[in-house]
């Protein structure tokens, strides 16, 4: 009978307890990243916070553009009009004064009552507040991102590290069957059932290593400028930070919150926008200044009998020479009379945008104030489990290695060693998920309350 026993274990395949996954590249163990290098180095590779400067950047060369519209302006007129002789001293079209027809002049122009309208000005200056805020809203949601991936990557390695740990706890288990079935002190079934433990334990550990792959690169793409996996972290998911009380974390939000600053300048925006579009209603009092030349002679006076008025189509009374070089002033008052309703139109869009902008503002108060009060009870929450989840991982060890003993001494079943080992390694997980939960939840609130 003891024949037969061998002889059918021998034909059972058996994995053997040296038996490793293949792990992932050596990384550079000197390109080593903390949490404070990873979000510096995705600020500078970002993509999102390189499109929101660049709005940024835009929104500051329109203020300085409104800001220029106000000032007056100047400009150099340089012109030649050639037209067709036909025998007079006008030449075919008479409105050019002459067959040759000079223009060096130069114009200053500025709209007076311009100068006392900030609306342009105010307009502006909300826009760039718009999208400084934005740009403030697109880092802090970086770095949001970047932290929920770090430390999504300090979860993987962790994991690893816990498929390993539930490997070997396998492999020592198969161990202690197989002498104890060759001692005649446990069934054949025992050493199967083992068996399937460690060939389970190895697809987890081959799984765990993916997933530290699948996490760095996650992170390599916010922090390196090409993908590359060769690198580490450093592991802090343990020291965890300080939750401040509510009613800090809310006063920090309506202080700091980008989204609320935004929402605000975009208002300021709107309401800018209805007094410039009411300026259209207002006449305009523009005033022009030439100086130069604008004759059929390029020259400060002529050194030659011409006429004295430089029109043809005037008597022709000629004078020994005649000056060209002036200036000229001109004085323009536009009435806004009747335009079809046009302006009352866009001042009513304007009003509508104003409307609009108080409904988004009022929405993101109360969004801001739902998302604070979810997420501080889910990082309380995760805070307070953190202490119980480490107590079940203990404990669940400490079952382990109990059931172990037991079944060593008889007493025990190696289905009960397999929970066993089942829930110890559960455990282990639930206790780096409830660090990564906190760790998450953290990153949301700073991200809230812009405390970055």
């Amino acid at each position: 009978m003891r024949r037969k026993v061998i002889a059918l274990f021998l034909l059972v395949p058996v994995t053997p307890v040296f038996l490793q996954a293949q792990g992932p590249p050596n990384p550079d163990p000197s390109l080593n990243i903390t949490l404070q290098d990873a979000l510096e180095r995705a600020m500078k590779y970002g993509a999102q916070v390189e499109t929101a400067n660049i709005a940024l950047q835009l929104a500051k060369e329109d203020l300085r553009q409104a800001r220029a519209a106000k000032l007056p302006t100047a400009n150099g007129l340089n012109q030649f009009i050639y037209t067709e002789g036909n025998g007079t001293p006008s030449g075919v079209f008479i409105a050019n004064d002459g067959v040759h027809v000079y223009n060096e002049q130069l114009l200053g122009h500025e709209d007076l009552l311009a100068l006392m309208r900030r609306g342009e000005i105010r307009q502006a200056q909300a826009a760039a507040a718009v999208a400084r805020a934005k740009a403030d809203v697109a880092l802090r949601g970086l770095n949001a991102t970047v932290v929920q991936d770090y430390y999504g990557v300090a979860d993987a390695q962790r994991k690893l590290q816990n498929a390993q740990t539930s490997l070997t706890e396998a492999q020592h288990f198969l161990d202690i069957t197989q002498k104890q079935e060759r001692g005649g002190e446990a069934a054949h079934a025992d050493v199967i059932k083992a068996q399937i433990q460690v060939q389970q334990r190895h697809r987890d550990l081959q799984d765990a290593q993916l997933a530290i792959e699948k996490a760095k690169d996650a992170l390599a793409v916010l922090i390196f400028p090409t993908l590359r996996s060769d690198y580490t972290i450093v592991d802090d998911m343990a020291q965890l930070p300080i939750l401040p009380a509510l009613p800090e974390v809310i006063a920090r939000a309506h202080t700091n919150s980008p989204d609320l600053r935004a929402a605000e300048a975009g208002l300021s925006q709107a309401r800018a926008g209805v007094s410039v579009s009411k300026y259209a209603y207002l006449p305009s009092f523009g005033l022009d200044v030439a100086y130069g030349i604008d004759a059929n002679q390029f020259a400060a006076q002529t050194d030659y009998s011409t006429f004295a008025t430089g029109r043809s189509t005037f008597p022709a009374i000629q004078v020994p020479f005649r000056q060209n070089l002036g200036y000229s002033a001109q004085a323009t008052l536009n009435i806004p009379l009747w335009d079809w309703g046009s302006i009352h139109s866009k001042v009513k869009q304007a009003s509508l945008r104003e409307r609009q902008a108080e409904v988004d503002l009022s929405l993101t108060q109360r969004q801001l104030e739902a998302q604070l009060a979810t997420n501080y009870q889910e990082a309380q929450t995760a805070l307070m489990q953190v202490d119980s989840l480490r107590s079940s991982s203990d404990l669940s060890a400490e079952s382990l290695r109990l059931t172990l003993l037991r079944y060593q001494a008889g007493e025990a079943t190696s289905l009960e060693v397999v929970d066993a080992q089942t829930t110890a390694s559960l455990a282990r997980n639930a206790y780096d998920d409830g660090l990564l939960r906190y760790r998450v939840a953290m990153a949301t609130l700073q991200t809230l309350t812009g405390t970055f």
